[in-house]
């Protein structure tokens, strides 16, 4: 089986090549940084623009490293949501287009559900044992924070949620109000290498609360105040390095107190599951994946995390969650009509309740 995934949903532009082995035949991404980087963040219709200009080359590029011609593929698979909904439009036309004109199955992927799954496909292509279900997932990024427990494919219980602000976007904001430019993660990363962690004294949102839900609004204020109450004059390197590292650790701190408590819900529940997985851009982050490994040590659970390149948004989930889609429930079951609708917002778990003031993050 060979599956071409498309993702348009944010700045990232991807292609890419599938086998339902989990062999990665392609996988061309291409970055809009530049482009959204002078306004501090993604500008939703030069996103569309953008992906409108090049997915067409994506694709013929992702068909060009597989050495395949679309008479090889077995099915299209295309995120059809959630996202910037200007940029799903893009890929999920085109993903229709392909298979309208090949005769192919369709497969609209829920882009969280690629996420979800792409441990699994990381597993399986470095050739460890695979990673079978049901597992706790850890979804971290921009957009999104939560807790789920991936009972199976098309399968999750969402544990719980962010009620304001999603990690990744926190990171965002407090690289923008220190000076460090876009992309945020990376940027508050790399100061936080030179920074003293216990400097700052700043809050554990929503720690020794019960249940498992996120809050990050409260603790972006708080780096926002101790910015402002060092001496006037622009912020000293020193300043921002511990203001970073301060932060960083204050969020580690936060998602594994959360974490823990989902842990303890998930072993209740499947007392034979042995796995946390962490997902989504902020999982490439090496301070949180090391707390994390921390916790699950304590757990005795293993700890998931897929590559750097596999934890941002890229086409080789996308086609792997067709794959896993195709292998569930067959070519015909799997496939989605040609008149799917791309969604701005697709909760994995639909049948989870509201979460308070969580709105649609929900």
């Amino acid at each position: 089986m060979i599956v071409l995934g498309i993702e348009t949903s944010c700045d990232e532009t991807a292609a890419a090549i599938v086998t339902g082995e989990g062999q990665i035949l392609a996988d061309a991404v291409l970055s809009q940084l530049d482009e959204h980087r002078p306004f501090g963040g993604v500008v939703p219709e030069l996103a569309a623009r953008s992906h409108l200009e090049n997915i067409d080359s994506l694709v013929s590029q992702a068909l060009s490293e597989a050495d395949l011609n679309f008479s090889d593929l077995d099915a299209v698979a295309a995120t059809g949501g959630p996202g910037l909904i200007g940029g799903v439009i893009v890929g999920v036309m085109t993903g229709k287009a392909i298979a309208a004109v090949r005769d192919l199955p369709f497969i609209a992927v829920n882009h969280l559900e690629g996420h979800a799954l792409s441990a699994r496909l990381s597993e399986r292509s470095s050739g460890n044992a695979e990673l079978s279900f049901p597992y706790l997932l850890l979804l971290v990024s921009g957009g999104h924070c939560q807790l789920l427990i991936v009972e199976g494919v098309g399968t999750y219980r969402r544990l719980g949620t962010t009620v304001d602000d999603a990690l990744g976007e926190a990171f965002d904001k407090i690289a923008k109000m220190l000076g460090l430019g876009y992309p945020g993660g990376p940027a508050v990363e790399q100061a936080a290498l030179g920074g003293d962690a216990h400097r700052f004294d700043f809050p554990r949102p929503m720690k020794g609360r019960a249940g498992c839900d996120f809050s990050f609004s409260g603790l972006k204020t708080a780096v926002r105040h101790a910015a402002l109450a060092l001496p006037e004059g622009p912020l000293q390197e020193q300043d921002v390095a511990d203001l970073c590292a301060s932060f960083q650790t204050a969020a580690a701190d936060a998602l594994a107190d959360r974490t823990a408590h989902a842990l303890a819900e998930f072993k209740a529940r499947h007392p034979g599951g042995n796995a946390l997985v962490v997902a989504g851009g902020v999982a490439a982050n090496m301070a949180i994946r090391q707390r994390l490994n921390t916790l699950t040590a304590d757990y005795g659970v293993r700890l998931v995390a897929p590559p750097g390149r596999l934890c941002t948004d890229n086409g080789a989930m996308i086609a792997w969650a067709g794959v896993e889609r195709i292998q569930a429930l067959g070519a015909d079951a799997a496939a989605d009509g040609l008149d799917f609708a791309p969604r701005p917002r697709w909760p994995l778990d639909p049948d989870a309740p509201a979460a308070a003031f969580a709105g649609v993050k929900a």
